[in-house]
């Protein structure tokens, strides 16, 4: 089966390590889907957690394997959220303005001998780079809330009583693994409560929304334990915290790549970065969370590239309107990541204009703009490691995290240009490069100028430098 994506959302909360906060409320979601289903496995999430005193708000999104239609999520929460639709154009910007690049060492090649107008060569890159409101409600469980939200159903459900619960999910189409039942009973028991959401009957992958839930008050709770259903051997989480300030997991190793740890490997072309990412993962047993970057990035840098540039820049041929009455450019353009709200009669009562600032608005909320800090993390999770829910904390360490390594150790050398005189007639290894360009070896010098003076070798920084510009992918395959 290909692999699709499934945008959904889960619950934000924040720093239980900040005395001003109040509050408590948790996310992340499992997988339900019909026992008669085949098994769906979700290979990988991205979330994006954004944390304020007033609110905090999670998005997350799946990749997975199976029918979208038989896809539905539960999400444990605390009292009644806020559910909104977002757009993957959100998920761009951030992991554009936050990729890791790392920096090859200076190739160091020898230029042509006293030539003008001749340089050195670059080097390689490598890239790191549901319910309606018929729904049986047995006793034990009450249902608090329930709305139609883009292409999803949704009902939000208290629940005292966990097999009561378990009775509502299967009847619903919800069905939970055996393995899974005792983590929601847990949940029932630790007095939560609970956010399901499913594809309205009809709708398929093109419909599909990233979802956000948004909760008052900041406690950054993550209950990986509900992550579980649906998972296989392993998960891949890349998480994007967006607060005042630099984060990282509390009750789980975390680990950041430092520049002095790189080898830049000139035959293969690439670092070892993600060698040294599995290393250090495996080390852990899986349960390592790695610390990509944590920098200021400014709002207006990720809204003006969501409203202008997504999608490589304004399109002046935005797709057509379906409405009877003129629609803006502005409106047409923002229909390429968001879809306008309809009432049961078609008729629209929020633009898509609309729906995209209030989620940008959402995404920055209560953060100042001259401190907005985004902490990108990143941890491939084994699956005995989903058996306790992750605690966001304010890391100790409040220095920036740059997105730039730059390599300073080599393994092998470059294939560097041999000059004879002032044409190129091979390559060859760095120093056999160097010897047989100087005049030592087969070939010889020229001089086109009158100072005489010897070969000028430039090192990083100077016209010749050769730099590879890796980029950390956001999954990297074995």
């Amino acid at each position: 089966m290909r692999n699709k994506l499934l945008f959904t959302a889960a619950l934000g909360a924040a720093l239980s390590a900040l005395p001003l906060l109040e509050g408590e409320a948790r996310a992340c979601g499992g997988c339900f889907h019909p026992p008669e289903e085949n098994p769906t496995v979700v290979t990988d999430h991205r979330m994006i957690l954004t944390v304020s005193k007033e609110q905090s708000t999670l998005y997350d999104q799946v990749k997975y394997q199976g029918n979208p239609s038989s896809f539905a999520w539960v999400l444990p929460i605390s009292g009644t959220v806020e559910v909104g639709l977002s757009a993957d154009a959100v998920f761009q910007q951030l992991d554009q303005n936050t990729q890791t690049q790392i920096i090859s060492p200076p190739q160091n090649c020898p230029p042509p001998p006293n030539c003008t107008n001749r340089g050195g060569a670059f080097g390689a890159s490598d890239s790191t780079g549901s319910a309606d409101g018929s729904a049986a409600q047995p006793p034990g469980v009450q249902v608090t809330k329930q709305e139609v939200v883009g292409p999803y159903e949704t009902v939000q459900l208290k629940a005292t009583d966990a097999n009561a619960l378990q009775n509502w999910l299967q009847q619903n189409g919800f069905a939970v693994p055996a393995d899974v039942q005792p983590i929601v009973n847990q949940y029932v028991a630790e007095k939560f409560d609970f956010l399901a959401l499913k594809l309205i009957p009809g709708k398929g992958v093109q419909d599909m929304r990233p979802v956000r839930v948004t909760t008052k008050g900041a406690n950054a709770v993550l209950p990986l334990r509900m992550v579980a259903a649906g998972t296989g051997a392993t998960v891949g989480i890349s998480l994007f915290v967006i607060a005042e300030g630099r984060y990282e997991a509390q009750n789980f190793p975390n680990f950041d790549i430092k520049a002095d740890d790189l080898l830049w490997d000139w035959t293969q072309q690439k670092s070892n970065y993600t060698q040294l990412r599995a290393d250090k993962t495996t080390a852990s047993g899986g349960r390592a969370w790695e610390t990509e970057s944590s920098t200021i990035v400014l709002p207006q840098t990720i809204t003006q590239g969501i409203t202008y540039n997504y999608g490589g820049g304004y399109n002046p041929n935005p797709p057509p309107a379906d409405d009877a009455g003129p629609v803006s450019a502005e409106e047409q353009q923002a229909r390429f990541s968001y879809d306008p709200v309809r009432d049961a009669q078609g008729n629209i009562v929020k633009t898509a204009v609309e729906v995209r600032n209030g989620d940008l608005t959402t995404l920055f909320f209560g953060i100042p703009s001259s401190t907005t800090r985004v902490t990108r993390m990143r941890a491939d999770l084994t699956h005995a490691a989903l058996n306790a829910d992750i605690v966001m904390t304010a890391s100790a360490v409040q220095a920036p995290l740059a997105t730039v390594r730059q390599v300073t150790k080599e393994l092998n050398q470059p294939m560097c240009t041999v000059y004879n005189g002032c044409d190129a007639v091979g390559t060859a290894p760095r120093d056999e490069a160097i010897a047989r360009s100087s005049g030592t070896g087969e070939s010889f010098s020229c001089a086109t100028g009158g100072s005489g003076n010897s070969p000028l070798w430039l090192g990083a920084g100077l016209g010749f430098l050769g730099l590879a510009v890796v980029r950390a992918r956001r999954r990297r395959d074995a």
